[in-house]
């Protein structure tokens, strides 16, 4: 079957999912009989395509990553000048969603995929922000217009978090759940821990690509936040807002805390955390001192991982570890929206 995608979102995550598209084209083919064509972009800086017949996409990326306009690809009879007007036009099948995270809003993800699932397409997003803020709207619109919403990047980039506890635990009762989320401050807790500076590690953290040039988002537990609401959301239907998890950050953090505890074997995590008790949920983010009996004292750099406990099996973990190469970048969350579209079109 052949689909037409359409990318609102054309940074890192989305040209690193373009890319492993072109490096899987005959693979889809030959295993699962898929072929697609890139019939919509929007982009935040360099204007927006549409071609219902198909991009080249070797000449958007060219304009992209060389800072001009990609609206001169366009071939449509309309002004595209717009988000909302490429999805409308690009007769997509799918679209993938990889706008800015809005943490107060969710916006303006939520109105893409609301438009796409009307227009009769699939919805695949790496976004928190549509997954804590419209759930349960876009779930039940997308099961009306029989399409998916799926998000699997959301949380843990590439890892099966969403999946798993969906298919693999069927009317299992999730109790809580307990994690590292956030690879950035992960990194710069290990490297503090190995001697660095704050400020050296923040710098790190940036030069490699996990760090924002305002890191605030990372470093003051709101991403963590997110994360955290969004996966209580999913899994206990039940909507979380990152007010509510109320995160606290690692800039109070001194390397003197961090020598400290680990002359006494212990180390600072940023620890992410939910428990479901009569029905209400007790949820938080914040720096936690932890010892080697933790399965979270080993998680280094830029590795995450999360253990949910349930009423049928005590404690299980997925655990992303930091491999040479990947250090938890675009390309793992690129695989989270590349599984999600394989998925979606084997069903």
């Amino acid at each position: 079957m052949h689909y037409n995608l359409c990318f609102i979102g054309f940074g890192n995550v989305a040209r690193s999912l373009v890319r492993l598209l072109e490096r899987k084209r005959d693979l889809l083919k030959s295993k699962h009989g898929l072929t697609y064509s890139i019939t919509g972009i929007a982009t935040g800086k360099h204007g927006f395509a549409v071609n219902p017949d198909g991009l080249d996409i070797q000449k958007a990326f060219k304009l992209v990553e060389s800072g001009q306009d990609i609206s001169q690809l366009t071939h449509h009879p309309l002004p595209i000048t717009d988000s909302l007007a490429v999805i409308q036009h690009s007769q997509a099948n799918v679209l993938f969603e990889n706008s800015p995270v809005n943490t107060q809003t969710g916006q303006p993800a939520v109105d893409h995929i609301r438009a796409a699932l009307n227009l009769g397409m699939h919805a695949i997003t790496a976004n928190k922000g549509p997954v804590v803020h419209g759930c349960r709207e876009l779930t039940a619109l997308a099961a009306e217009r029989g399409k998916k919403f799926r998000f699997e990047s959301a949380v843990m980039g590439g890892a099966p978090v969403f999946s798993v506890m969906r298919e693999a635990f069927p009317l299992a009762e999730i109790e809580s759940f307990k994690g590292i989320l956030n690879a950035t401050t992960n990194v710069i807790l290990s490297r503090m821990e190995g001697g660095e500076s704050y400020a050296e590690a923040l710098a790190y953290a940036q030069k490699i690509g996990l760090a924002e040039t305002d890191p605030t988002n990372d470093v003051d537990g709101w991403d963590a936040a997110i994360k955290v609401a969004a996966l209580a959301t999913v899994l206990w239907d039940a909507p979380l807002t990152p007010q509510q998890v109320n995160p606290t950050g690692i800039r109070g953090i001194t390397p003197e805390m961090i020598a400290e505890a680990k002359a006494a074997g212990r180390r600072y995590k940023l620890v992410c955390s939910a428990e479901k008790t009569d029905g209400k949920i007790q949820a938080g983010v914040a720096p936690q001192l932890v010892d080697a009996a933790s399965p979270l004292y080993g998680m280094m750099n830029s590795s995450t991982g999360v253990t949910f406990r349930t009423d049928v099996i005590i404690d299980y973990s997925i655990i992303l570890s930091e491999k040479p190469g990947m250090t938890g970048g675009p390309e793992e969350t690129a695989y989270g929206l590349f599984a999600d579209f394989v998925n979606i079109a084997r069903s």
